[in-house]
């Protein structure tokens, strides 16, 4: 069985963080283990705490991991500050995992910074260079590359400008889009790829970003190429918004389970 590893923080009502990340790669039949940066008390309407895990505790899970069950694909969350994005590429840097999928969680849906600028630079110099693939939402382009993202023309720039930064290829996410939800990927030396993508009138997209970085790392771990794995993930992250799960009283949880419910 192939195994994938997700570093993130922990989510208490089970729509994100590393609660998505193991029900989407439970839901592509792969094993799934996980590093906790944070745990969060936090629920569909608002977070209402976060305690940090400290850094050598996060060097101690990934040793854990790493020297038992090696994975075949890492996929990185949220990291609260430099010492920790440090603390995680140090490990990285030991252990050389063959896929590495970073999802910089820079800004909240809502547009709130949650990240602060030293460390987002010690995340562009640590981290990025050692991902395969960085995979920001818009917002989060607009921070990484300094560009105001305004549609498909200006996505290409900020996502070659974001390439550049860190060698290796870019998913630019445009689920904020108005007119799409088209994503690009960007790598160098390569042709640009669009996945077009349809808008959901389903107001139910907590987790999106996560699960989407998550199913990449399990088409990878499984031996998919990258643009397949893109693919692949952006039509499971598409059928469950469209499945049209509905808890909480805010902004819910996607339905991960939607293949295994078909069956049913």
């Amino acid at each position: 069985m192939k195994t994938v590893l997700t570093i993130a923080g922990s989510d208490s009502c089970g729509g994100a963080g590393i609660q998505a990340d193991l029900k989407t790669i439970a839901a592509h039949g792969l094993y799934g283990m996980s590093v906790i940066t944070a745990v969060t008390a936090q629920n569909t309407i608002r977070v209402s705490g976060i305690h940090v895990i400290p850094p050598e505790f996060v060097e101690k899970q990934m040793d854990a991991v790493f020297q038992d069950i090696f994975p075949d694909a890492v996929k990185i969350g949220m990291l609260s500050d430099s010492e920790m994005i440090r603390a995680v590429a140090g490990r990285l840097k030991a252990y050389h995992p063959k896929w590495v999928v970073l999802d910089p969680v820079m800004v909240s849906t809502s547009g709130n910074r949650l990240m602060d600028q030293e460390a987002c630079e010690c995340l562009i110099k640590e981290l990025f260079p050692l991902a395969d693939l960085i995979t920001p939402n818009l917002a989060e382009g607009e921070v990484l590359s300094g560009l105001q993202i305004t549609g498909r023309e200006t996505m290409i720039l900020a996502a070659e400008k974001i390439s550049g930064l860190s060698g290796g290829g870019v998913l630019l996410k445009g689920g904020h889009l108005s007119d799409s939800a088209d994503d690009l990927l960007v790598r160098p030396g390569e042709e640009r790829r669009w996945y077009p993508g349809e808008r959901i009138e389903n107001p139910n997209t907590h987790g999106t970003g996560c699960t989407l970085s998550s199913a990449v790392a399990c088409g990878l771990a499984e031996g998919r190429s990258l643009p397949e794995s893109v693919a692949m993930a952006k039509e499971y992250v598409q059928c469950a918004i469209a499945a049209g799960l509905d808890l909480g009283r805010g902004s819910g949880p996607l339905d991960h389970m939607w293949r295994s419910e078909q069956i049913i």
